[in-house]
């Protein structure tokens, strides 16, 4: 400040920029990052005015990591960017390492793990041939949190412990203690809290010797929780005190908020719910004082919980319709930025699961299909809203189908529409409070528009046998689940298919339509998305598909925004029908960091693509004609497409989830979702005979994949497949499903006598299965 005043004085502009860049460092170190965007905005502007290239770039990166603080990522990655670019100007190896590093940081934040994985392994590589010790110490502990994230705790914990040999190697005190930090929270995550703790303590120690006191702050919240998960309350509340006082310490309003959180969340597993209300609602008041409308919905949630605990519904209540309100503003202020959306949208779904509990506990179910509808498939429903609006739809927000206009879509689908929605409890197991699958919530619409509803009691699946919902259905799909298209298993058992239509079917089967031709639309959640529901059998053995005539969506409001889709086609499309089969393959990467290899010919689709052209009056276009340049240069002209081939499947970020064509010129050949999702198509049908084109990264918006992009690009109805499909029973279902179509617009019932015909010939599940139609059945 000092130096600042003097360099104003005498007006020497370097040292005032490098005086306001410094203090803008100094107050990011503190976590006060508004007060550090306005001295390095400011530091920024006297580089760009002096043209000060090196001094623009420092003020460009420390932005970046102050919006990062922020949580602002759109922002943090664009000053990363500028800056990334900026150290590739001036050649400085080292900024660019820190570029990169900011960057994956970013996009780790974002919830993009492969674009945070790719940045985090540049930065790497830099770093090694620069010899930047520093630069390699971040980007390996980056690596490192990103596969924590990923559920990859083997890789997690190779990357961190990298991170930590190279920190002790240098001395890079601050280094060593946030990887010993992260280790603790990867062995909690791992459930082993003992050695969790013992990594926590470890890294405590370091902050207190280099009296790092924001780290000491978050290792002390960290050995908090781990004492928690270990039902050790009573030493949780000692270090979150710990924490609490250091936040109050720096003035750090985040933190101090955060701590009183958990401090709430902590009473609450006491059953103090007192104590509980309390410390949420101070945390509470933080959070809107400091306008940090994040923590604001997560301490809302916390209250609501607080409240439930203690036999309040009304107040819980209450909380929750406010948190869903912060949780849709933040949502808004994100404007068509989709994938921002999907991100942040994980982080929220918890408020309308539990607003559904309550609104069931207290007997008012068709309330709870109001918010359980508003809770799914919002970035979706935005998104496709946007695209089928004429003027500038960039700020397009849909709103959420009331139970009336839930009623009148089932009677314009003229279909039974069946609902699905998975309910999570906290529950004490040996001490500890523990998360599991507490109840299946189902409603029923039916094409009058009459709303019924079902629940079903989950608890015995884990209680009795040890099992979830999720694991039945992965289960089920590693036994359905052939390893490629064109190799299949002979002597696989068989799934258990009837617990799942016990689960899932039985409840409501009264109310289903008696005539096989009626449509029954399922609309899953989570795992519920890889339930194969044609295959699942009743206790006859009789499967699902040979009594009803089914489809799938994301949700009720997706079903009536791609019935708009169809009804914006107009006349029908003259384009020719696109068939491809068995293109010459791409060599990919078959999951991340992998040597690329050739993908294997598929003969099987080849001869399926042949058979089925002349139905659809073209010629079919397989090996070297199937390049990527070709098919998406014919794709915007199609009326129906039809791509034999491999798919690739992207569980990550979904938007990777590929279709194998050949490829050509500077391409690879892989036509990707996040490039499909670009397209503008008039096809009225897209079918991807492929494997596992159906699946891609689950979350609270539906299925992240190829589904999902090719509905955004203006297509009503796909089909696409759940598991690795085989090739010969798949040809005959597919040349039967466009034989029964020249006779029967009806989409859906074409597919089910598909299935029914190979069935006859290829009597397991895994052979007819797998393919489900999403969307318009015309």
């Amino acid at each position: 400040q000092q130096t600042l005043a003097i360099a104003r004085a005498i007006k020497n502009r370097p040292w005032e920029g490098n005086a306001l860049g410094n203090l803008g460092i100094a107050y990011n170190s503190l976590g006060n990052h508004i007060k550090a965007i306005e001295y390095l905005q400011q530091r920024l502007a006297i580089a760009r005015a002096i043209k000060d290239r090196r001094g623009e770039g420092v003020a460009l990166a420390h932005l970046g990591i102050a919006y990062n603080s922020l949580e602002n990522y759109a922002k943090a990655i664009e000053y990363a960017q500028l800056s990334l670019a900026m150290a590739r100007e001036i050649n400085d190896r080292k900024a660019e390492v820190s570029a990169l590093v900011n960057l994956g940081m970013a996009y780790r934040l974002l919830g993009n793990y492969a674009k945070a994985i790719e940045y985090s392994q540049l930065s790497l590589a830099i770093a090694r041939s620069i010899k930047d010790r520093k630069g390699e110490v971040h980007a390996l502990g980056n690596l490192g949190i990103v596969y924590e994230f990923l559920g990859n705790y083997a890789k997690a914990i190779e990357y961190t412990q990298q991170s930590l040999a190279m920190a002790r190697e240098i001395k890079d005190r601050k280094g060593e203690g946030a990887a010993l930090a992260n280790l603790g929270i990867t062995y909690r995550l791992l459930g082993n809290s003992a050695k969790a703790i013992e990594y926590a303590q470890l890294s405590l120690a370091i902050a207190r010797e280099i009296n790092d006191r924001k780290g000491e702050g978050i290792v002390l919240a960290s050995l908090g929780n781990a004492y928690n998960s270990l039902g050790n309350y009573a030493k949780g509340i000692e270090y979150l005190q710990q924490n609490l006082a250091i936040a109050r310490e720096f003035n750090n309003r985040k933190g101090e908020g955060s701590a009183l959180g958990n401090l709430g969340s902590t009473y609450r597993l006491l059953g103090n719910s007192a104590k509980a209300i309390e410390y949420a609602q101070l945390s509470l008041a933080i959070f809107r004082e400091i306008k940090d409308r994040q923590q604001e919905g997560i301490a809302l949630d916390n209250l609501a919980e607080a409240f439930l605990k203690a036999g309040n519904p009304t107040e819980a209540e209450k909380m929750l319709v406010n948190a869903i309100q912060v949780w849709e503003s933040m949502r808004q202020m994100l404007g068509s930025n989709d994938a921002n959306k999907i991100s942040i949208f994980e982080r929220q779904a918890r408020t309308y699961r539990t607003l559904q509990q309550v609104r069931v506990a207290q007997n008012n179910p068709n309330a709870a299909l109001e918010i359980a509808e508003r809770g799914r498939a919002r970035a979706f429903v935005d998104l496709l809203t946007q695209r089928l609006s004429t003027g500038d739809a960039s700020s397009v927000i849909a709103s959420a189908p009331t139970q009336d206009q839930i009623q009148q879509i089932a009677k314009a689908q003229n279909a039974t529409l069946v609902q699905y929605s998975i309910i999570y409890d906290d529950f004490q197991i040996e001490g500890k409070e523990v998360g599991r699958e507490s109840a299946l919530y189902i409603w029923v619409i039916q094409p009058t528009g009459e709303i019924t509803f079902r629940e079903v009691d989950l608890k015995p699946l884990w209680q009795k046998h040890n099992a979830s919902l999720a694991s039945l259905i992965v289960g089920n799909q590693e036994f359905l689940a052939v390893r490629s298209r064109s190799s299949l298993g002979s002597t696989q058992p068989q799934p258990d298919l009837p617990t799942l239509h016990q689960l899932l079917i039985d409840p409501i089967a009264s109310l289903l339509p008696k005539d096989p031709n009626a449509r029954v639309i399922f609309i899953p959640q989570r795992s519920l998305f890889q339930v194969p529901f044609p295959a699942l059998q009743d206790e006859g053995g009789t499967y699902l598909i040979e009594k009803h005539t089914i489809l799938t969506a994301p949700s009720i409001q997706v079903l009536d925004l791609t019935r708009q889709q169809k009804l914006a086609q107009k006349q029908p499309n003259s384009g020719r029908a696109l068939v491809l089969g068995n293109p010459t393959m791409p060599s990919v990467s078959l999951s991340l960091g992998e040597p690329k290899q050739q993908l294997s010919p598929l003969p099987g689709a080849e001869a399926e693509a042949r058979a089925i052209a002349p139905l659809l009056n073209t010629q079919a276009i397989t090996g070297a004609q199937g390049t990527k340049a070709q098919i998406v240069q014919k794709m915007p002209q199609a009326s129906t497409i039809h791509l034999a081939t491999h798919g690739l499947l992207d569980d990550v970020r979904g938007l990777g989830s590929a279709i194998a064509l050949a490829p050509s010129g500077s391409d690879d050949g892989l036509l990707t979702a996040e490039e499909i999702f670009d397209m503008k198509l008039q096809a009225n049908l897209v079918v991807l005979s492929a494997c596992n084109t159906g699946e891609g990264r689950i979350t609270g918006d539906g299925v992240i994949g190829l589904s999902r992009a090719l509905i955004s690009a203006g297509v009503p109805s796909v089909i696409v497949s759940l598991w690795a499909v085989p090739d010969a029973p798949t040809s005959e279902l597919m040349q039967a499903f466009y034989q029964n179509l020249q006779n029967n617009p009806d989409k859906a019932q074409a597919l089910r006598q598909a299935m029914l015909t190979t069935m006859k010939t290829h009597p397991q599940p895994r052979n007819w299965a797998a393919f489900t139609l999403i969307g318009e059945a015309e």
